[in-house]
């Protein structure tokens, strides 16, 4: 096993209380190119990779920083293109299984004292091919459903129940989101909800309502299902938000942080997403609904079943990376405990055991950082990862268009889901995984 380099066993095995006097590694005159993801809720991180530089005498240089689907795509660029001297990449457990081979296995850089402390399950999806090629980063993505407060204080509670059938309350079903949704909206200038509509970001919320609805994506030989009875339910949803003008009419072009800064804007009423951005919405710098935001688990849909669609960020290694020890030693930095209390205190929710343990208790009389934890902690209990097939991502860039299409109106939902199952069961023959 490779060690970094001058590093001695009594450091590393205080790597879960780790700070940056302790970081290990000596790497004068080295320097990391690295591709990172970009977006408000992951910068301040970055402003850590100084301290690194100091510590190690090495430096970094962000050759990319843009969101995962513009990495993704450049990523399996440079593979074809044999481009991947680069050193660290960020990285997802959604993303991660298409290319394992092009990683290093961190466990051969860093040793198990220097990985004890994270959370089991994150470090058993972050290991593929029985090669760790990830350490994941205080971002374990759940969703739950933030909302302005307000709204269940001045709204005309009888109106709603008169034409709903039941009282005004945030709401726990899927439905419920619907009605409430259609019943705040005031477009153009207010929206009841509103959703991520292309890429993996609408294929994801899709494969969430559609489980939690009673169907299945792949079934049990590993074919698409979602072209199904509670499909097509779970597409509905989004539909037929869009055609009462529920959300804004860009949501097909919406990604995360658009979603983020409308919810910010004030302009909408629910909004499904990342505890990332717990911190940024009640931020008053920042955020026009700071002070007003409440926060609740994820809806559950027609089967009872609450959403859950789930995974994490983190940091790799390349294969064809020159200086692997360094490279290893930036991931380590960016994902040890320090990083990680960085990281949640605005939000995130942490992969370290120690960190978990520190938020909870940071959040001691803070009312609103304490709703947000036990919002999560719902949705974490009943989370799931997208299906374990290296081909989702492929899947998803054929569904969401689909989606899209049914969503717009140029589809029914079956006519929809029909051909994109049709299109991602080519993917996986194509694949040898049918």
């Amino acid at each position: 096993m490779k060690y970094l380099t001058t590093a001695s066993a009594a450091v590393l095995a205080l790597a879960t209380a780790a700070s940056a006097q302790d970081l290990p590694g000596s790497f004068e005159g080295v320097t990391i190119e690295a591709k990172l993801i970009g977006g408000q809720q992951y910068e301040p991180l970055y402003a850590r990779i100084a301290e690194w530089e100091a510590a190690t005498g090495a430096k970094v240089e962000v050759i990319s920083k843009k969101n995962h689907f513009e990495l993704d795509r450049e990523i399996k660029s440079d593979i074809a293109t044999g481009q991947l001297g680069w050193c660290v990449g960020s990285n997802h457990s959604s993303f991660a299984p298409q290319y394992p081979g092009i990683y290093v296995d961190l466990r051969e850089y860093l040793p198990e004292e220097a990985l004890a402390d994270f959370v089991p399950g994150n470090i058993q999806s972050a290991t593929l091919d029985g090669k760790l090629v990830m350490l994941p980063r205080a971002q374990f993505d759940v969703s739950a459903l933030y909302y302005q407060k307000d709204l269940y204080e001045t709204a005309d509670a009888a109106a709603f129940e008169a034409e709903y059938g039941y009282p005004l309350a945030v709401p726990e079903t899927w439905d419920q989101v619907a009605d409430q949704a259609k019943f705040f909206a005031d477009a153009p200038n207010f929206y009841g909800t509103q959703y991520a509509g292309k890429e993996e970001a609408i294929a994801g919320r899709f494969y969430e309502i559609l489980v939690a609805d009673g169907g299945e994506f792949l079934d049990a030989d590993g074919r698409p299902a979602f072209n199904s009875e509670a499909g097509v339910e779970a597409l509905n949803w989004f539909v037929d938000l869009y055609q009462a003008q529920a959300v804004p009419a860009g949501v097909p072009n919406y990604l995360w942080d658009d979603l983020g800064q409308g919810f910010a804007s004030g302009t909408v009423a629910l909004n499904l997403d990342w505890p990332g951005w717990a911190g940024f919405f009640n931020d008053p710098e920042a955020s026009k609904v700071a002070g007003n935001v409440g926060v609740a688990p994820p809806p559950k849909g027609s089967a009872d079943i609450r959403s859950g669609w789930s995974g994490f960020h983190g940091f790799s290694v390349t294969q064809d990376c020159e200086t692997p020890e360094a490279a290893a030693s930036l991931v380590w930095f960016l994902t040890n405990e320090d990083s990680q209390k960085l990281e949640s205190a605005a939000g995130p929710l942490p992969s370290r055991q120690s960190v978990w343990d520190h938020v909870i208790a940071e959040a001691e009389g803070d009312a609103y950082r304490t709703e947000v934890l036990k919002a999560f902690q719902v949705a974490a209990e009943t989370a799931f990862p997208v299906p374990q097939t290296p081909s989702w991502i492929e899947i998803t860039n054929v569904l969401y268009p689909e989606l899209q299409a049914a969503i717009l109106g140029d589809k029914t939902p079956q006519e929809a889901l029909d051909t994109a199952a049709e299109e991602a069961t080519y993917i996986l023959e194509d694949a040898g995984e049918l």
